[in-house]
């Protein structure tokens, strides 16, 4: 039992708890030390690359600058290179954030490689100086870069923004400017590398975490030490039995369906280019298995399980509800960006009326009879127990909003949704509306209909595309434009962005003509909207999932003030580049320019068709 134990709070050390975030990984591999456990360790899409960098028999050395967010692995990886490189453990092992070691090149020699594992750590605090030994150091690696073949390499760790403030400081170095210019360009056009110097720049930011989901959580459940907590008498024990929350929430993890569903909130994140680091990605993993708000640091021990039984609040361990943090206080939630993340899709706030019609009334109506009984009635873990029940009549019954028991059933209703987002099979998905459970309503046909079908190389089907032409055509006009088969780029008396814009300024066919064309393309692997007003004119348009959310609730008639302004001004933003591409293209085509003044105005009749109308300006 004791190595069962062990292993649960080994794994606790990765969950929401206090503690030195930039110590994280040496506090890891510490405590592996200490108590035997292998920590959890996947192989980072990145890691072959990096030590291919420094490989001994390469004639392309090059140094390299690990860039990204808080917890995206940076000490992590450094510690990779180091290991593979031969580097001593124990050198490794002190707190030093500057260790170096020699490799034996098989053309070169002996090559010293310099490793700055957590630059924050290693420079001079802002505003004191530099101390000589370092200053030169830096120098010296800038120096490098721009030689043909190089004897020393370096590999350094740093947060973006440290990165980029760090060589600021040594504005009164030339080569130093030029190389903050250099990591500002590469960092801005998401680039791995400049042709003139011998550098690599992985930004980890840029890693999809789905991708880093999979792996971690591959990771995870696989880990040797679970054996030791479900087989033998442990198997059978109250800590590790089949009435265990810790037990349940591991067999979640390991079931398809949800793994699917828990992926597709990655997705969600990589489409609207929100970044969780590998940390957070574990750190949510760890608190869904782990999470009860009721134990100590709202993550159950070995020793908390039986409590929670007796108590009746296994319900309160759902990993349905731990998933976003629902375990843990709102300033918690609000301040772990994994947790803040995945409650902007509002699971389990958003809702419908059959959904929760299903969730009160499923029991005694005969409609909902079925389908209550396979993904409420049957979780005897987190479905309908006594508590929901006896909350449930309370409210149905409706008692003053101020009993305790009416909010309760509420707070149950939220988490019960949420459990519905991982249950919903998915042959079930249209008539129960799955993502209709989220703020995001079209992120189904986003993710399989767009994005996948563009990884694919097919086309985004046809209505798709006519449903966001349509939407851009009432925000660009600023009225209820219902035709989808032409681009209306029009302006305000101004020729400003107005938000009524009368003035039509050019007609841009959907299908091609003319080297006109409105489609749907994969670009650095982003789903962006094409506008071509000629063959070698064109501006496009990232389509994050916001975005395509905004313009298709547009086209359907309906403005979502929840996320509307912003993704308003991006859209108005992209109108002035396509005014700006309308007037590259006069220029270039030379086309003629009427004497007379005429103003070609948009008026749009009872079907919402525009009509346009010329009018002649008078000179008086």
């Amino acid at each position: 039992m004791k190595r069962a134990e062990d292993w649960i709070r080994f794994l606790r050390k990765y969950g929401p708890i206090a503690r030195n975030g930039n110590m994280f990984d040496e506090d890891i591999i510490r405590t592996s030390m200490r108590t035997g456990i292998a920590p959890i360790t996947f192989e980072h899409p990145l890691i072959e690359r990096l030590i291919s960098c420094f490989d001994p028999f390469s004639d392309s050395l090059k140094s390299v600058i690990l860039t990204g967010a808080a917890g995206d692995g940076k000490t992590h990886l450094c510690r990779q290179v180091w290991e593979k490189l031969g580097g001593d453990c124990e050198v490794w092992a002190s707190d030093e954030p500057y260790v170096q070691t020699t490799i034996q090149h098989s053309r070169k020699g002996l090559i010293q490689i310099h490793i700055i594992r957590d630059l924050s750590a290693w420079v001079p605090q802002q505003g004191m100086v530099w101390p000589a030994a370092k200053e030169d150091l830096i120098v010296r690696f800038c120096n490098l870069l721009f030689m043909g073949d190089p004897n020393e390499l370096f590999l350094i760790a740093a947060n973006d923004g440290q990165l980029i403030e760090t060589w600021r400081r040594l504005d009164a170095h030339k080569i130093a400017m030029k190389v903050s210019a250099l990591f500002e360009k590469l960092l801005v056009e998401d680039k791995e590398e400049d042709p003139s110097v011998r550098l690599k720049f992985f930004n980890l930011s840029k890693i999809s975490c789905a991708e880093l989901f999979e792996q971690a959580l591959k990771a995870i459940i696989s880990h040797e030490r679970w054996k030791d907590c479900f087989e033998g008498e442990n198997g059978e024990s109250i800590t590790f039995g089949r009435q265990s929350p810790i037990r349940k929430n591991y067999e979640l993890l390991c079931d398809s369906l949800v793994r699917e569903r828990l992926k597709t909130l990655f997705d969600l994140c990589d489409y609207n280019d929100l970044h969780v680091p590998v940390r957070e990605i574990l750190l949510l993993l760890a608190n869904a298995i782990l999470g009860h708000p009721d134990c100590g640091g709202r993550l159950m021990i070995p020793n908390d399980v039986a409590r929670v039984i007796n108590s009746g609040t296994v319900s309160k361990a759902s990993l349905y509800n731990n998933i976003f943090g629902g375990n843990l206080s709102v300033i918690s939630q609000d301040s772990i960006p994994v947790f803040n993340y995945f409650n902007l899709f509002r699971i389990g706030r958003e809702t419908t009326n059959r959904i929760d019609n299903l969730l009160i009334y499923g029991e005694e109506d005969e409609q909902f009879q079925p389908v209550f009984a396979q993904l409420i009635g049957s979780d005897s873990f987190y479905g309908a127990n006594a508590a929901y029940h006896s909350a449930k009549r309370t409210y149905i019954e409706g008692a003053d909003e101020d009993n305790e028991s009416y909010k309760t059933f509420l707070d149950q209703l939220v988490a019960h949704r949420r459990a519905l987002f991982f249950k919903i099979p998915h042959d079930q998905e249209d008539a129960l509306g799955l993502w209709e459970l989220t703020i995001f309503r079209y992120a189904g046909e986003f993710r399989k209909k767009v994005f996948h079908a563009l990884k694919e190389g097919h086309k985004v089907e046809r209505r798709i595309l006519s449903r966001l032409v349509k939407g851009l055509n009432r925000i660009w006009v600023g009225m209820l434009v219902d035709d989808d088969r032409e681009l209306y780029l029009a302006t305000g008396l101004s020729f400003s962005n107005a938000r009524v814009s009368r003035i039509l300024a050019e007609r841009i066919s959907v299908n091609p003509r003319l080297g006109q064309k409105v489609d749907i393309i994969l670009k650095n692997n982003k789903p962006v909207l094409l506008v071509a007003l000629s063959k070698h004119i064109t501006c496009t348009f990232q389509l994050s999932l916001i975005r395509y959310e905004f313009l298709s609730r547009v086209a359907d008639g309906a403005l979502p003030n929840s996320f509307s302004k912003e993704c308003y001004e991006d859209i108005m933003s992209f109108k002035s580049q396509a005014l700006a591409a309308l007037s590259r293209r006069r220029d270039e085509d030379e086309e003629e320019k009427d004497e007379d003044l005429v103003f070609r105005l948009l008026r749009i009749d009872e079907h919402g068709n525009p009509i346009e109308e010329s009018v002649e300006a008078l000179d008086v």
